[in-house]
């Protein structure tokens, strides 16, 4: 039987992902040092809280975040576990009804306002059209996530930031997938006088060859993506039916691309 291993877009084995949180002024600033280094990030925004001067004006959301992803961050940042369940619901899909407004795809992702969440509320986000959420933490790990409804970043920005960017840059086993994850909120390079850091990061593992540069949706979908692929008995061939194409290494030779809606020989 062939060995099969799931690989990133353009058969990479490391991805980073970036994930910022309520959507004040200061993502202008993030967004061009991300867009300079080639890195990707997903933007969680409380539409109920726009018409603050400290927050960015729903008007700028199609070009401003163009090519990264805009998420769920409820609408008025409450701390959901206190909540009824039916105004968590309509707090989550209240916002992503305002936001797909402005960016004109589905809005599939949130993090926890406050950090706060419950098994009841992790049970009810995809019932709400949500794939993921982030808590608050850092894991100090390249790993995947377990649980998608309660997936924790590598590294919150003050945390670490350089040391963990210097460890992920020298990974090289392809035998696994690595993830490395950063979260915050870019107000907080303001407030600490450090945006420096965010540019000393994105210097060090930007434009990076054999990484893959993802929005946390992005990341999530290509994980679906890999299990939907359907594979003969004895890994001989393999039919992709998703819409994207699918990468994958047979035997630990170099990597090789599934197109969308096509069947391949191994």
């Amino acid at each position: 039987m062939n060995k099969v291993y799931q690989c990133y877009p353009g058969g990479k084995f490391k991805a980073l992902t970036m994930s910022y949180d309520d959507g004040r002024t200061f993502d202008r600033r993030l967004v061009d040092i991300f867009n300079r280094y080639g890195i990707k990030g997903t933007f969680h925004l409380n539409s109920g809280l726009f018409g603050d001067d400290k927050r960015i004006d729903p008007a700028e959301i199609p070009d401003l975040y163009r090519g990264h992803e805009v998420a769920c961050h409820t609408v008025t940042h409450p701390t959901i576990a206190r909540c009824p369940l039916p105004e968590v619901a309509e707090e989550v899909l209240a916002d992503r009804r305002a936001l797909e407004k402005y960016t004109g795809y589905p809005v599939r992702g949130l993090s926890y306002p406050n950090g706060s969440l419950s098994e009841d509320i992790e049970r009810l986000l995809p019932l709400c059209g949500i794939r993921y959420s982030r808590v608050v933490g850092s894991s100090d790990s390249f790993a995947l996530p377990e649980n998608p409804y309660r997936w924790q970043a590598t590294c919150h920005h003050k945390h670490r930031l350089l040391e963990h960017g210097e460890a992920f840059n020298a990974l090289f086993k392809k035998q696994y997938l690595y993830l490395m994850y950063v979260w915050g909120h870019s107000y907080e390079f303001d407030n600490d006088d450090n945006w420096q850091l965010m540019e000393d990061f994105c210097a060090l593992v930007g434009g990076r060859d054999d990484v893959w540069y993802c929005t946390n949706i992005e990341f999530m979908d290509c994980m679906d993506d890999f299990k939907r692929l359907q594979f003969a008995c004895d890994n001989n061939f393999v039919y992709n039916p998703n819409a994207r194409d699918c990468w994958i290494s047979v035997n630990d030779s170099d990597p090789i691309c599934i197109p969308a809606g096509r069947t391949v020989t191994l």
